[in-house]
Parts: structure tokens; C-alpha cells; sequence
């Protein structure tokens, strides 16, 4: 059966949400379709999608992209998931399904074995699904697919602003949540749900956000060293670096295998 492009979508998220493609990754077109086996045209379909999603960025020049949060950005995302996801469950005052309640439990048991097997890939994509599986078991499928690409977009914040989150508080948080809904304290689990992702928020190190000047902003420093003359040293320096640099980032630019921050040449191992 041949791929679709929602497919490749899919998968591109579940990798996103496992913690296997980085903010900022390369996702080139020629690559998918070789590693799908299918047109550039249905990528870019998936791609097209993404972006539309706000998972992805395009450039004319450089091509498509993983989004890198800004702080503005992630402060936004977690909002409106603290909006969807209490909102959810306030709606829920009714009860829950024994049916959902099952399949909450298994979605729990599963994030737990996860943890004993350290297996931080299938972790992080259970820990993240398991807010989408709830919205599910609520009842609301439509929020359901609107949750995964937050929390797809909150899984890239976390990874670029290096969250200090644990893993096993994350767990047994999902685990309070749903042994509230079992209890119907519906109150009670729109609380816990607010000050779980709180706490998700209040963990990234947001100070440690990357400088994207910071490469050009080291080559020119002022050169001082050896008493070399203070204004020759710097493009001297350019002179001597900027050459391969420039080669690189045309490189990249191509889609070139020799690029070296081009992370889709690493596609067939994350997907």
C-alpha cells in the first residue's frame, strides 16, 4: 500500500514527541521521499500540513525545518494547553466511561514499564500521548488531534530550553489525574491537570535559550593575543575561517550530504 502524506505527518510527529528530531532539524524533501519511497510532492503535502500545524517552518533558500520556539512562543503553547486540557475535564463533570478509565490505566501501565526499561524514546512519546489519549477518552476527538501538535510544539520547547523535568514525576501525575476521574472528582483533576503542566513549564531553563549569534559573535571578538594588531586580527581570523563555513552552509543550503548540521541524513534512523 503506498504511503500518504498524512502518514509521513504522523510520523514526523510520533518522532518529534519521542525526543528523536531536535528543534531546528533539517527536513529535506529529496530525503522523504527517498526514506518513504514516494514523491517529493506527497512530502511536501505532509510537509505543507505541518506547517500548517505550526510543526514546521519553510524557508525559500534553506528549505523546511523543525520550528525553534521562541520564549514568547512557549509561554503561549502551555497556555493554551492549560486551556484545552482543563477545559476538557471540566466538561467532563458527567463522569467517565469504564471503558476510558480502562484504557487510561493501560495508557499508565505502559508509560511505567517504559521507565523501568529506560527506554527514553518510547517514554518520551508516552508521556506526551498520554495527554491526547485522554482528551480522546473525554470524548472530543477533534481536541485530541489539536492537543497532539501542542504538545508536539511543547515536547520541541522542553528540548530547546533543556527541561529539568523528571520523567517519573510526569508519570505519577497522569497516575493522580486519572485515579481522580475514577473517584468523579472533577475538581479535583482539573487542578492536579493545571499544576502538572505548571510544573512542565516552571522546569524549563529558559536563560539557557541558544544564542543564535553566537558563532559569528566569537569570530569577531576583538584578537588581541601575541600583540597582534587589535583591527587586523579579526579579519584576519574571518579570513582564515570563513571559507569553509561559507562552503558548509551552501552545502546545507543544497541539501548536500556533506552539510554538516543537515540532520535529515539521519532521517532513516529516527523515523
Amino acid at each position: 500500500m503506498a504511503i500518504s502524506s498524512t502518514d509521513i505527518s504522523n510520523r514526523i510527529v510520533e518522532a518529534v514527541l519521542a525526543q528523536k528530531l531536535a528543534p531546528g532539524s533539517r527536513l529535506g524533501e529529496q530525503e522523504l521521499a527517498l526514506l518513504f519511497d514516494c514523491s517529493r510532492t506527497i512530502v511536501r503535502e505532509a510537509l505543507t500540513r505541518l506547517a500548517a500545524r505550526g510543526i514546521v517552518t519553510v524557508s525559500a533558500r534553506r528549505g523546511w525545518y523543525l520550528i525553534e520556539p521562541s520564549q514568547d512562543e512557549a509561554r503561549e503553547a502551555f497556555e493554551a494547553r492549560r486551556v484545552i486540557e482543563t477545559g476538557l475535564i471540566r466538561q467532563s463533570a458527567s463522569g467517565v466511561r469504564k471503558e476510558a478509565l480502562k484504557r487510561l490505566k493501560l495508557h499508565l501501565q505502559q508509560e511505567k514499564a517504559a521507565l523501568r526499561q529506560d527506554d527514553i524514546g518510547k517514554r518520551s512519546y508516552l508521556l506526551g500521548d498520554f495527554h491526547v489519549c485522554l482528551a480522546d477518552c473525554l470524548g472530543n476527538s477533534l481536541l485530541a488531534d489539536t492537543l497532539r501538535d501542542y504538545t508536539a510544539r511543547t515536547t520541541l520547547i522542553a528540548m530547546r530550553y533543556q527541561s529539568t523535568h523528571d520523567a517519573e514525576q510526569s508519570c505519577e501525575d497522569h497516575v493522580r489525574i486519572v485515579e481522580a476521574l475514577e473517584r468523579g472528582a472533577i475538581a479535583e483533576a482539573e487542578a492536579l491537570m493545571a499544576e502538572h503542566i505548571g510544573t512542565v513549564q516552571a522546569a524549563l531553563s529558559v536563560s539557557t535559550a541558544p544564542d543564535p549569534l553566537a558563532r559569528l559573535r566569537e569570530a569577531l571578538a576583538p584578537v588581541r593575543a601575541g600583540g597582534a594588531n587589535p583591527d587586523a586580527a579579526p579579519s584576519a581570523q574571518l579570513l582564515r575561517t570563513t571559507p569553509s563555513k561559507a562552503a558548509a552552509r551552501k552545502r546545507g543550503a543544497a541539501g548536500g550530504p556533506d552539510s554538516s548540521d543537515d540532520s535529515s541524513t539521519y532521517l532513516g534512523k529516527l523515523l
